[in-house]
Parts: structure tokens; C-alpha cells; sequence
């Protein structure tokens, strides 16, 4: 298992997140409660395993609020296969579109890319060494006849005083050239050099099967067309590329061979059960509206809600990589609720989001906090963006609060997106300078923001009541 038995503790999740996320602390307190209770089932008594279900939640907040977000850094943190879909793409079974079941397919999908990488991290050291060697050979061809003692009869090896054989000057001259090599290989030096080698290509890539005409799902046909490259063989062509680029495509190729796909799929399909994380944004869009007759969409919206409930309350799907049993991964749920309710979902859909939090719309304060505080701030952003042009940008706090409060007054008056209005904002004011740099502004310019600079560059923002233009 994946699983390590040194896990963080709920507060040391909820720091983590306050790295990145401000406010909104009952939601993060609830999630932390989650993933760490996916840790204690995993070492609870074995007879009881089982019986423990996840306590899924329902986010409800404006968009923009930092429910994708927290998701998402959950994910990051738990080191857990996450899958973001939306239910306003599924369509009810039976009509064309994506059947509710493709979002466990996708969690498979991602576990397997996780552990492949981990495995392949592993034996990375070994693949290095098998990569290495074949780029010496496209380099330095070794001389023939040296691999076995068997095949240096006759071919001009000498005989020392001790009866033992001796290598020809011309084959000690090829090895001592190799080990030169290998030593420019190790150190760089021939990066940029060019050599031939040989690329595996997909068995499968001109292969198109049409489910529609074989009445086979999506994980029925991923499979039969994996089927069906490994059992035509393998296609090569060969490719003039750097020995850097060579490096890496070799080492990607070398590294997947000498790991066993039968366990990594065995492995990430247990960890896709035990920790896998799906979270399920507009789920009000599927909820039928407060109200209204059962007719027209909502008809399609309850047939989704229906084919969600068997996925979240568990059951077996079947994916490319063999079954996978949703009964405890952890389902967060997230919607606006502007027009439908939460009472407005099916009561068995309900029931099994026991967890609701609602996120607070963000202060004047808090937009002032995000600029400033998380790690990846967009002011920080920013600033690393004109540091590739090797201009220094720096944020006065007094512009960092006048840029809160324009945002701030926009989400007041026009329409509420969060902290997304940020970014409307940033940008208006520093299109210019992104702009002129480097063609007007040079490397080594220093760019200060200040409020009076902010109140300028803003000034139309500001005035100008009618907002709609800078809408995301």
C-alpha cells in the first residue's frame, strides 16, 4: 500500500491549507477531518475496516470562494488520486453524453499515473545505467567480438605469460575511448551532440473502434484496444535527436520496461478505493428547481441524481484496469445554490452527503490577505513573471489595499465571482507594463505599485458603474 504510517494530524492539515487558501475555516477544519479519518480506518481493527464509510460533503458557497481550491490542495496533501469532473456534463443513462460512471474511470486513470511514476522513480537509477549504455553504443560502437570469452577465440586475443587471454591494442583502444565517453556522458559535456537512436511507437495509434457500432462501453474498448497493442508487436523508428533529449526519452522507455504493469495496476487500484478523492462541482445544476413540475430538464437533472447515488453510496465499476469499488472513496460535492436548494436534490443523494459547510463570501480583508499571504499569491505570481525579463516588481501595502477594495466594490455591484474578480483587476492594471516589457522597459528596472499608481491606472474602473466589460 501507498499509505504511510506517518500522517498529518487535522491541524497540520488545515496550516497547510492556510498556505494557500484564506479564510473559509469550518470547511477546511471539516475536510481535515476527512482525510485524516481515511488514515485511522486504514489502521483501524480489521473486522471494522470495512464497516467504516467516508462522511462525504456538500460545499454550498458563491463561486470564487475557494471550494475547487480546497479540494484540490486536499488532494496535494493526502499525495491521493483526485478527479475533478462537473455534474452538468453527465446525462442520464441512455442519452448521448458522459454516463456518471467516467468519473471512476478517471480516478483509476490518475492513480495508475501515480504509482506508475512512483515505480518508476524507483528503478530510475537502474534505467539511467541500461540508458547510458545505449547511447555509448550509438556513439562508440563496441568492437565485436568482446561480449563473451566464447566468442574471443580466433579473433586476435594474445596469451599473457600466466596462460590467460589478452585484449588486442585495437579493442583496448575501443574500451579506453568508451570510458572517456562515458565520463563526457555523466558530465554533460556532449548535451547538445546528436546521435540516432531507436523510439518504441503505440502498436494501437491507427487502431479506431466505434462503440456505438460493438455496443461496448468506454472502459470495455480501453481495454480491448490495450488488448490489442500487446499483442502486435512492438513499432520503431528512428529519430536524430540530442543526447539530452535522448536521455530523456530513453530513460522514460527503459524505466517502463523494468516495471511490472500487473502490480502497479493492482497497486493503484487499491489506492484509488482507500484514498481516492472525487470532487463533484455544479452539483446544483443537476438539482431539480424548487417548485416546478416534474417535466422537461428536470426529468434529465433527477436521472443524473439517480445514477450518482449507486457511484457514491458504493458500488463495482468495471475500469480498463479491472474493478473498482467506490465504497470508500471520498466524495466532495460543491455548488452555488443560487437557484435550487440543497433540499432540492433527491432525499437518497442527500443522505449521502451528510457534511454540509457553508463557505462565507470573501471580506474587503480577505482580498487584501490573498494578495499578500498564500504562497502562491498573484502578486507573487506577477512578480516571478517579470522576473524571467530581469525586472524587479514589488506591491506597496497601501496599493495591495486599495486593489482589495476595488474588487471588493465591483463583486458588490455588478455580480459576485470571488476572487476570480482579482485577477480582472491585476490585469487591468498591469496590461501596460506586461506589455512594454522588454521592448520599453529593460532588464534591470525596478517597478513599483503604488495607490496612486492603482487609482490611475484604475480610475475608468472605479467612475464607471457599468461594469459588464470586465466580467470573467
Amino acid at each position: 500500500m501507498i499509505e504511510s504510517d506517518v500522517f498529518l494530524t487535522p491541524a497540520q492539515i488545515v496550516a497547510e491549507l492556510d498556505k494557500y487558501i484564506i479564510g473559509q475555516h469550518e470547511a477546511k477544519r471539516h475536510v481535515a477531518i476527512a482525510l485524516r479519518n481515511r488514515w485511522r480506518r486504514l489502521h483501524a481493527p480489521l473486522d471494522m475496516q470495512h464497516e467504516i464509510v467516508p462522511n462525504n460533503i456538500l460545499m454550498i458557497g458563491s463561486t470564487g470562494v475557494g471550494k475547487t481550491e480546497i479540494a484540490r490542495r486536499l488532494a496535494s496533501i493526502a499525495d491521493a488520486p483526485f478527479t475533478k469532473v462537473e455534474a452538468s456534463k453527465f446525462t442520464e443513462v441512455g442519452y448521448v453524453g458522459r454516463d456518471v460512471e467516467s468519473m471512476v474511470r478517471d480516478l483509476a486513470e490518475q492513480s495508475v499515473n501515480m504509482v506508475k511514476l512512483r515505480r518508476k522513480e524507483a528503478v530510475k537509477t537502474q534505467a539511467a545505467q541500461v540508458v547510458e549504455d545505449i547511447i555509448l553504443d550509438a556513439l562508440i560502437p563496441p568492437v565485436s567480438g568482446t561480449a563473451t570469452p566464447a566468442t574471443r577465440q580466433g579473433v586476435g586475443f594474445g596469451t599473457a605469460a600466466d596462460g590467460n587471454q589478452m585484449p588486442t591494442s585495437d579493442q583496448e583502444l575501443n574500451e579506453r575511448t568508451r570510458d572517456k565517453f562515458r565520463e563526457k556522458i555523466r558530465s554533460g559535456e556532449l548535451d547538445e551532440r546528436k546521435i540516432e537512436i531507436k523510439v518504441e511507437q503505440s502498436s494501437t495509434s491507427g487502431i479506431g473502434i466505434l462503440g456505438g457500432q460493438t455496443g461496448m462501453d468506454e472502459a470495455s474498448l480501453s481495454g480491448l484496444q490495450d488488448m490489442l497493442g500487446n499483442m502486435l508487436p512492438k513499432k520503431t523508428r528512428k529519430r536524430r535527436v540530442t543526447i539530452a533529449e535522448a536521455r530523456r526519452i530513453l530513460l522514460d522507455e527503459e524505466a517502463a520496461k523494468l516495471i511490472d504493469m500487473e502490480e502497479v495496476k493492482e497497486e493503484a487500484l487499491r489506492h484509488a478505493e482507500n484514498s481516492g478523492i472525487i470532487f463533484i462541482d455544479e452539483i446544483d445544476k443537476v438539482a431539480s428547481r424548487s417548485g416546478k413540475g416534474g417535466g422537461g430538464p428536470d426529468v434529465s437533472r433527477e436521472g443524473v441524481q439517480r445514477d450518482l447515488l449507486p457511484i457514491v453510496e458504493g458500488s463495482a465499476v468495471s475500469t480498463k484496469y479491472g474493478i473498482l469499488n467506490t465504497d470508500h472513496i471520498l466524495f466532495i460535492a460543491a455548488g452555488a445554490f443560487h437557484v435550487a436548494k440543497p433540499s432540492d436534490l433527491i432525499p437518497e443523494l442527500q443522505g449521502r452527503f451528510p457534511i454540509r459547510v457553508e463557505l462565507q463570501s470573501l471580506s474587503k480583508d480577505d482580498f487584501y490577505r490573498i494578495l499578500k499571504d498564500p504562497k502562491n499569491a498573484l502578486t507573487k505570481q506577477y512578480e516571478a513573471l517579470l522576473q524571467a525579463e530581469e525586472v524587479e516588481l514589488t506591491f506597496d501595502d497601501a496599493a495591495l489595499e486599495r486593489l482589495a477594495e476595488i474588487a471588493f466594490e465591483v463583486n458588490s455591484e455588478v455580480e459576485n465571482i470571488g476572487a476570480r474578480r482579482l485577477h480582472t483587476v491585476m490585469s487591468r492594471l498591469l496590461n501596460d507594463i506586461l506589455f512594454d516589457v522588454p521592448d520599453k522597459i529593460g532588464a534591470n528596472a525596478r517597478i513599483q505599485i503604488t495607490r496612486e499608481l492603482v487609482d490611475e491606472r484604475l480610475r475608468d474602473m472605479v467612475r464607471n458603474r457599468d461594469l459588464t466589460q470586465y466580467i470573467l
